[in-house]
């Protein structure tokens, strides 16, 4: 199984921390470990000050493809939920300020909670799809599939002409703007429309 995440797929993400926007989708993946077991708490590890919450719709590829056009990428996948992406904001800052990868700021153990069911596409469907994730109560970040700029079946497509498609792999398809630190005692609660998908704690 592999975790394939998106970055910078919603213009006012790619705006509220100046980045650039990219010419195609920009690919990065997250190790099986960064899955956190539901139910469990989401520590921060002790050599960050800044971790950020991102919260995302999360796909699940069901069968083996390569190649794809977007009409196919259609066919890959019938489930999805919502996905924390958590990056340790201040060694991803120093990364790229070297050019260098990612993988430690985005992949870390736990860093890639998963809401504790998948929705059907063809019961709720994703064209027009609300999400939102709360912290402490108070609305922190509200995304529309609309504002995505590689619609998901643009990004299946993209990402399988380099990598083999396998059931079960998750495609984590980029955060709305909102992005903020958690602390010690935050609680995270994540919603598709207005069906709550991901309750966390951080520790």
């Amino acid at each position: 199984m592999k975790i394939i995440c998106i970055g910078r797929n919603y213009a006012d993400h790619i705006e509220e921390l100046h980045n650039e926007r990219p010419e195609s989708p920009i690919i990065f993946s997250k190790p099986p470990s960064a899955i956190l077991p539901e139910g469990n708490v989401f520590e921060i590890p002790e050599w960050t000050n800044n971790v950020h919450h991102e919260i995302e719709i999360v796909v699940k590829i069901n069968q083996r493809a390569k190649n794809l056009s977007p009409e196919e990428a259609e066919h890959i996948f019938e489930e999805y939920t919502l996905g924390i992406d958590f990056t340790a904001r201040d060694l991803q800052s120093k990364l790229k300020a070297k050019g260098l990868p990612w993988e430690t700021a985005k992949g870390f153990d736990g860093s890639a909670p998963l809401g504790s069911l998948f929705l059907s596409k063809k019961e709720v469907p994703l064209t027009d799809l609300n999400f939102s994730l709360n912290k402490n109560g108070q609305p922190q970040q509200v995304g529309n599939t609309k504002m995505m700029i590689w619609k998901i079946n643009e990004l299946i497509a993209h990402i399988s002409k380099f990598f083999t498609l396998e059931e079960g792999d998750l495609i984590f398809t980029g955060t709305p703007a909102g992005v903020s630190q958690v602390t010690e005692g935050d609680i995270l609660d994540a919603f598709i429309e207005d069906q709550q998908i991901l309750r966390l704690q951080v520790k």
